[in-house]
């Protein structure tokens, strides 16, 4: 490899242990955009940084920072920025070291593993990612994103002279904004947020700044506190604020407070948990949150204390833009192929459940 441009640097690390394609932009978090093939421009914290897929590893360079372009940094300020991106991606766990191990234990997971590398679970601000997920019901990718940064274009910081927002929509898309601290967020008004296409979200998220503004301590110092309690009492806790239910609280425990078993039950997780591991599970006509827990707690009985990074591996198996990366006769069938599968096939007998040891424990 060349020298880089300068204002690059490289992150060090191989495909097989952070691929961008398979980290930033499939749900996990709305702030990226791909700017061209492989390259991904977005916000962390006060940092807007582009990335770039490299065929060896991955560079980055920011391109502004706290209220100021990105000339004239300090060595103090380069080595924080690199900080920034290990945390957040999580770089000190070996995921190499994981993928073996749960191969070891899965057909399923051995059998898709090669066809998705470097899908990292991400450690992102809790505020950001709670708000984020609220934004997420009844919603796809798409919209989420456009959500997310109409929240901070409303009400966050504007990364190159750090105004806050007052609630007027802006015209400028190439302007960068922060997400919202939690004060800034107090100035939402539900009638603003639904005029901008939030809808009945709306009075989710000033319903959750509210309670969140109640807390002993403040609401960003509370939600920081959960990573140092068990998970269920995080999910418990967080399932207390206005539209939060048991996905989107796993989705904050996962991508945010290092509860590493958290499953986040939505359409794909429930199909390949009916399909790959619990068959018996295929005819139940609704998911309830006690069969989103059956269905959790099948994926930690295989992968153990960090399922929830298993089960990205396996999501990205059944997202409809990755899943065509599969040969056919390794994507989970619809339930509409799977009936007529049965319907044409010949009876068979049932073959005795295989025993999987739980791993990671």
């Amino acid at each position: 490899m060349g020298s880089l441009p300068k204002a690059w640097h490289t992150l060090g690390v191989p495909k097989e242990e952070l691929y961008l394609s398979h980290t930033l932009p499939v749900g996990q978090t709305f702030r990226w955009v791909e700017t061209r093939e492989g390259a991904f421009t977005g916000i962390i914290g006060s940092r807007a940084y582009e990335l770039e897929q490299l065929a060896d590893s991955v560079r980055y360079r920011v391109v502004a920072r706290g209220g100021r372009g990105a000339e004239g940094r300090s060595d103090e300020e380069t080595a924080e920025d690199l900080e920034v991106l290990r945390e957040y991606f999580q770089l000190h766990l070996k995921l190499r070291d994981f993928i073996e191990h749960w191969s070891s234990c899965d057909n399923r997971f051995s059998a898709v593993k090669e066809y998705y590398p470097g899908a990292r679970l991400l450690r992102q601000d809790p505020v950001e990612c709670l708000f984020s997920f609220v934004c997420s019901s009844n919603n796809n990718i798409s919209r989420i994103h456009g959500m997310v940064n109409n929240l901070c274009k409303l009400y966050g910081s504007e990364i190159d002279n750090g105004k806050a927002g007052t609630g007027a929509e802006d015209k400028d898309a190439k302007k960068l904004y922060m997400f919202p601290t939690l004060e800034e967020l107090s100035g939402a008004t539900e009638e603003t947020l639904r005029a901008h296409g939030f809808g009945y979200r709306a009075k989710f998220i000033t319903g959750t700044v509210q309670k969140l503004n109640s807390k002993p301590g403040g609401g960003a110092a509370w939600l920081r506190s959960l990573r140092d309690v068990p998970y269920k009492e995080a999910s418990a806790a967080l399932t207390e604020l206005p539209g939060v239910g048991p996905k989107v609280a796993a989705c904050v425990c996962l991508f945010s407070l290092d509860k590493f078993e958290a499953i986040p039950v939505d359409t794909h997780v429930w199909r390949l948990v009916c399909t790959h591991y619990r068959p018996d599970l295929q005819e139940k006509k609704s998911v309830t949150p006690r069969l989103m827990d059956i269905a959790e707690r099948a994926l930690i009985d295989v992968f153990g204390s960090h399922a929830g990074w298993a089960h990205n591996v396996l999501f990205l198996a059944e997202l409809a833009q990755l899943k065509k990366r599969l040969p056919e006769k390794l994507q989970t069938p619809t339930k509409k192929k799977r009936k007529k599968a049965e319907e044409g096939a010949e009876p068979k007998r049932k073959s005795p459940k295989k025993d999987v040891k739980r791993v990671l424990e």
